[in-house]
């Protein structure tokens, strides 16, 4: 079998795959347009985001068997049109969801205990002691809006903290011993902290809006690791303004471009992200959530492992 490499990966990624017999040839450069043409070769390819997989892509691969997806999402592949051409999709979320979760936490309690404000003023030779007073994760409730392998992992790094996990997902009987799982209305009737571990998908675009948002009872922190098209930023703005969400960890933004490498698909800065950026209280990264060292090796010998298992 054939694969086509579309993205630089961790090396054991290549060197196992040449172990088990296949052939991999990389390119890291040509257009979408140039892969299609040569694409009918290859009975498998492996992305990260470099572009998105259509129908127009798919009928060109006339030999495709799988695709690989090193990461957790598989929102840039048209998911049911491959499906119907028999390609098997592999992604790797068990890749990154201890990393995740460790990204997750560190976000809330760096809120928490405004580490990142007190840290830039003591850098330049400012000593407020009252004024960075902080508040503690023990005795919070915490709710999750969606159960898998990212929401589990940080229901696990929850464990230690004498606090109530709770969590909505869509599906039945998810929850476990870190968490339980309840309806949305008792998520946003209890939950101090919400964070988001849902896939990008119709149900979860723009799901926390103004409405969202001012149902829940208690004024509540943010934590999203999840996507940015899941929080319309205009309306995060407003609920940071009049307090209903008393801050936000920000791992994804609305308005990255689908490849996740550049943050504006133009020159223009939002509004609303320059008030995010001028934000005490809000901590922003540049989705890297799932993106450290262990992971980047963790996803790859997954997706290596899945097309053992499948293909040999």
């Amino acid at each position: 079998m054939k694969i086509l490499h579309l993205d630089s990966n961790h090396p054991l990624l290549l060197n196992q795959l040449n172990d088990l017999g296949f052939t991999n040839d990389e390119d890291y450069s040509s257009t979408k347009q140039e892969i299609e043409n040569k694409i009918h070769l290859y009975d498998g390819f492996i992305i990260r985001s470099r572009f998105s997989i259509d129908k127009a892509f798919l009928d060109k691969a006339k030999n495709l068997k799988f695709i690989g997806r090193v990461g957790a999402g598989l929102e840039n592949i048209d998911c049911e049109y491959a499906v119907s051409k028999n390609i098997e999709l592999i992604a790797a979320p068990e890749g990154n969801r201890n990393a995740v979760g460790e990204h997750s936490l560190a976000m809330l309690l760096s809120l928490f205990n405004k580490l990142q404000k007190a840290d830039k003023e003591v850098k330049n030779g400012i000593w407020l002691r009252e004024e960075n007073r902080g508040i503690e994760l023990d005795g919070k409730t915490v709710g999750l809006i969606g159960y898998g392998n990212m929401g589990k992992s940080f229901a696990k790094k929850l464990r230690g903290f004498d606090v109530e996990v709770i969590c909505y997902d869509i599906k039945p009987n998810v929850g476990d011993e870190n968490c339980k799982q309840v309806s949305l209305t008792e998520l946003q009737e209890k939950a101090d902290v919400l964070s988001l571990h849902t896939p990008q998908n119709e149900l979860s675009k723009n799901m926390v809006n103004i409405d969202f948002m001012n149902s829940f009872k208690k004024n509540f922190w943010l934590i999203n690791t999840a996507r940015g098209t899941a929080v319309i930023t205009n309306d995060l703005v407003t609920g940071l303004k009049n307090g209903k969400v008393l801050g936000a960890g920000l791992d994804v933004l609305e308005y990255e471009k689908s490849s996740f490498e550049n943050l504006f698909s133009d020159d223009k800065m939002p509004e609303a992200f320059q008030f995010l950026i001028n934000s005490e209280n809000v901590l922003l990264t540049p989705h890297i959530a799932g993106w450290t060292v262990e992971s980047n090796e963790k996803l790859a010998q997954t997706i290596v492992d899945k097309i053992k298992a499948k293909f040999c």
